[in-house]
């Protein structure tokens, strides 16, 4: 947590006092001396024997320089081998920088810029120690307390005032010298630290850097995992601030956008034990589907991992995503060019400055003798080694002095060379700005200048904007060789003191079968510009590989993510009559709908009725239409033959009603397979029950005028009352009156609409749902409107049961009875049948079949046995149905009594009874032929 300036206060004066009292100490006492100097006529002149190990250049104005000359050193040593590219490049650009600065004749006339470049061996505590020269002269000596051997007092060295440093590289370094720096109050630009914690303007606000902060680079780098598809990645850093920052600002940034997740984030450890990177990688490995890995490490820990992914022979799984410090060096994929193929990595946008390359492929042996470690870099660039105090005691070939930077040895210029000329010259602008305000038209410093005040320098280096490729447009002039930053973007920075976020993208890619370079395939500004088409993986491969934890679910499928961890899920299929409704959840559809074929919608369930051309439809067509003509052949026949004595003695009237009934228990079918509407559903309403009203009821008073005939005629020779046929119509149409008016109440109470019935065809499989086009005739209203008939038929029956013995030759009983018991069976078996299948999926159909069917074969049941003989006799055997001798009631009874009399008595053994009603009066009659008696004469 960042303390107020009042509290840091007193912290800070004891640090400053510390330091006081370190820097006075005897180490710090140089005497002065004039120390023979070697001088260069181009250059300028060697640096003293007490700055051997750094670099001074005098001047009116000194910049101090910081620079990773070295690599950090193992086993208690310091500094360890010489870093060519990051080292010497970096501080001859600032040396190169300052001498154009000093060679324009506008940007600080008459004003020479020193240096004081030091070595910081990629080591922070290394790098404060070296950074206290940077404040000795700001620190007043007190050597009350010290002689020299002689006993004089000493005469102390005038040391350098730095008004300002350029530096560090690492992240580390920066925070470590920031730190001291700013008790000074001398502002610092670094060209390569990014970490976002020197964002921090409370902490470190004399701080400013020509490059953009991690998090501007890990937003970049979020951009291009989004966009490449990524959601599953794993990061690497390396310990320390730049590493361990810059992936804390990318897991920042995942946590507040979402969509990726981070499977590991692992550190690499700053004194690396032996096969520490093997066990990185196969750490890695545990979370195999995140091949995708976010690096945020150092030159030399990229290396070692690649070259561990190599020998755990997993080139080719990986998908590395590199940060700046990778960029597009050549030097972490020398010997793992085919496990860095396809790496994507990022670097501040930048441009190569072609007058360093000129100058420093001019430099050599005799013309840079101002750079201390330049002959150590002569030894390592060309393998050689200088007379017997060489570097490379072991190297058998002698350097001579004549070899050629970029001739004798590959150069490519180092990637930060062009930021650390940015902040010189941003550096330099400010001095010039504070030159102008302080001391216009004062050739050179002016004494206000004398002693500069760092705070106000600051303000200056806050407030530049220029643009180097925009200052000049003549080509012999000095600036013409200066970076030409690309897209013309100019050198700013903001209140913290950051440069605006600008990055090229590259990856690494194969040209050809032997050859691999970086590949510039999009940008960032803020936005991601990127070229995908451009991008290859594995030898060409233009198809994207992924890293992701759970591959994409298919349409009709939910995430169910997994706890902790939203980037990875279960996919689960969205079941029966849900849908997707989104890409985690899944809804049930309306009633009337079902899922879609792909279950992202839902759609109307197809509405389906019995067709005409069903077989449950056929069957019962065909039965009814045998019926009906049957129906119709009698009622002709009846009609033809209506005066004769057969169709007479069946009561014609009732025979009539009886034949409509039947026609119409046939007919009803028709109106059950028709396509339901409010006219068939009134039809089927009036007409369901009618049929068999009408057939059960005339039977009904048939049977019953039958048994009260011959109870009557037990006690009396008068005839009982309502036996005439205008009676027997009355009662008849009188019970069926009742089925009428019990319609007409169901009219009334619940007049007659069609529904779509979705719950009976409702399958588990939702293609197989379909809503079934219904009247509005519910279980319960068929069974009341069957009911009565049904009521009718068993009073009926009872009536059958109780003149089954009338002798066979009187009217219809037994054929009645035998009807009725046939009847009987038939709706016995419908019950269950009908009431069974109330849950089939095909209940439709094999309800309706079921009840035309059980309608037609009850009809046919009393067509066959009532009728079918009379119409055989009619027509086959007319002499049959000739008039006899009528007799009188009295004497019809008396016969009929005195048959059943007879059979009781059982005098014959067969049980039948020949009277005088049956034996023919006709001479030429057969006595074995029957005959038919009527009662219809006998009206009462």
């Amino acid at each position: 947590m960042a303390l107020s300036e009042h509290q840091r206060l007193p912290s800070l004066l004891a640090t400053r006092h510390f330091l006081f009292h370190f820097l006075a100490s005897s180490s710090w006492l140089l005497p002065l001396a004039s120390p023979q100097r070697i001088t260069d006529p181009t250059i300028g002149t060697a640096p003293n024997q007490e700055y051997a190990h750094s670099i001074r250049l005098e001047g009116d104005i000194i910049l101090g320089g910081l620079f990773p000359v070295h690599s950090r050193g193992g086993g208690g040593v310091p500094c360890g081998e010489l870093k060519k590219e990051k080292g010497i490049h970096r501080l001859e650009a600032m040396m190169f920088a300052i001498d154009l600065i000093n060679k324009d004749t506008e940007l600080l006339p008459n004003i020479t810029l020193g240096a004081r470049i030091l070595d910081t061996c990629s080591r922070d505590t290394y790098a404060l120690e070296q950074s206290l020269t940077f404040v000795q002269a700001l620190i007043e000596k007190d050597g009350s307390d010290v002689r020299c051997a002689n006993g004089d007092l000493p005469i102390f060295a005038k040391p350098d005032k730095i008004v300002g440093v350029i530096g560090a590289a690492a992240s580390s370094v920066s925070i470590m010298v920031a730190n001291i720096l700013r008790l000074f109050k001398i502002p610092q630009i670094s060209y390569a630290s990014t970490a976002p914690e020197l964002s921090d303007n409370t902490r470190y606000d004399f701080f400013s850097r020509v490059v953009p902060p991690d998090s501007y680079q890990a937003q970049a780098m979020m951009d291009i995992v989004t966009a490449m598809g990524w959601n599953y990645v794993s990061t690497l850093a390396s310990e320390g601030n730049y590493g361990e920052s810059g992936v804390e600002a990318f897991v920042q940034i995942s946590r507040e956008t979402g969509g990726v997740c981070i499977a590991q984030s692992l550190k690499i450890p700053r004194e690396p034990k032996p096969g520490e990177f093997d066990k990185i990688i196969k750490r890695l490995l545990e979370t195999s589907n995140a091949r995708a890995v976010i690096m945020f490490a150092n030159e030399d820990d990229i290396r070692r991992i690649l070259d561990a992914a190599k020998h755990n022979n997993q080139t080719g799984h990986f998908l590395w995503v590199g940060s700046d410090s990778w960029g597009s060096k050549i030097s972490p994929v020398i010997g793992q060019e085919r496990v860095a193929e396809g790496a994507v990595t990022i670097l501040p946008k930048r441009a190569s400055v072609d007058a360093f390359d000129r100058y420093f492929r001019s430099r050599s042996l005799s013309n840079n003798r101002r750079n201390v470690w330049f002959a150590e870099f002569w030894e390592e660039n060309f393998g050689c080694k200088l007379g017997m105090h060489g570097k490379r005691p072991g190297s058998p070939k002698k350097c001579t002095g004549l070899e050629k930077v970029g001739r004798d040895s590959s150069y490519e210029q180092e990637g930060k060379v062009q930021f650390v000329m940015d902040a010189v010259y941003a550096m330099a602008h400010a001095l010039h700005r504070m030159h102008r305000e302080l001391c216009y038209g004062y050739p050179g410093l002016c004494p206000k200048m004398a002693n500069i005040d760092g705070k106000e320098l600051l303000s200056h280096i806050r407030a530049v904007n220029f643009n180097v490729s925009s200052m000049s447009h003549d080509p012999s002039s000095l600036r013409a060789v200066l970076p030409q930053r690309s897209a013309g973007t100019p050198v700013v920075f903001n209140e913290n003191g950051d440069a605006p976020g600008r990055y090229d993208i590259f990856q690494y890619q194969s040209t050809n079968r032997s050859t691999r370079e970086y590949k510039v395939i999009g940008t960032w500004t803020n936005k991601l510009h990127l070229n995908v088409e451009a991008m290859q993986w594995r030898a060409g491969d233009p198809s994207l590989p992924a890293s992701v934890c759970s591959v994409p679910c298919r349409m009709g499928e939910r995430k169910k993510i997994v706890k902790g961890v939203p980037c990875c899920w279960h996919c689960e299929r969205c079941e029966g009559y849900h849908f997707q409704a989104s890409e985690f959840s899944c809804e049930l559809c309306p009633y009337e709908q079902r899922p879609d074929a792909n279950r992202t919608g839902c759609q109307n369930i197809p509405i389906i009725k019995l067709e005409w051309h069903s077989p449950w439809a056929v069957i019962p067509v065909f039965i009814s239409m045998l019926g009906i003509i049957a129906t119709t052949f009698v009622i002709v026949t009846f009609v033809r033959y209506n005066e004769t004595p057969i169709v007479r003695a069946s009561g014609r009237e009732m025979s009539y009603v009886l034949l409509t009934g039947i026609f119409l228990c046939y007919a009803i079918t028709f109106l059950m397979i028709a396509t339901p509407d409010v006219g068939v559903c009134s039809f089927r309403r009036i007409f369901l029950g009618l049929g068999m009203c009408f057939s059960y009821a005339a039977l009904l008073t048939k049977t019953n005028r039958i048994h009260r005939i011959f109870e009557q005629g037990k006690k009396s020779v008068s005839a009982p009352r309502f036996i005439s046929p205008a009676s027997q119509l009355v009662i008849t149409f009188s019970l069926i009156s009742v089925q009428l008016l019990g319609v007409f109440v169901w009219f009334a109470v619940d007049p007659p609409h069609t529904f779509v019935d979705y719950g009976e065809q409702r399958t588990q499989d939702p293609a197989a749902a379909r809503g079934v086009l219904k009247c509005d005739i519910s279980d319960l209203s068929l069974i009341c409107s069957l009911g009565y008939s049904i009521l009718l038929m068993v009073t009926c029956t009872v009536y059958a049961i109780k003149t089954r013995g009338v002798p066979e030759t009187f009217n219809e009983a037994k054929p009645i009875g035998f009807t009725m018991y046939t009847t009987c069976i038939i709706w016995l078996a419908f019950i269950p049948i009908f009431f069974g299948t109330a849950q089939s999926a095909e209940r439709m159909y094999i309800q309706t079949t079921t009840l035309t069917i059980s309608l037609s074969l009850s009809a046919s049941v009393s067509l066959g046995m009532l009728y079918m003989p009379k119409v055989y006799v009619i027509i086959f055997h007319p002499e049959q149905n000739i008039p006899k001798r009528k007799r009188s009631f009295k004497a019809i009874v008396t016969a009929a009594t005195m048959s059943g009399k007879l059979q009781k008595g059982g005098e014959r053994p067969n049980g039948e009874v020949k009277t005088e009603l049956c034996e023919s009066m006709e001479t030429n009659t057969s006595s074995t032929k029957t005959t038919y008696v009527s009662y219809s004469n006998h009206a009462i």
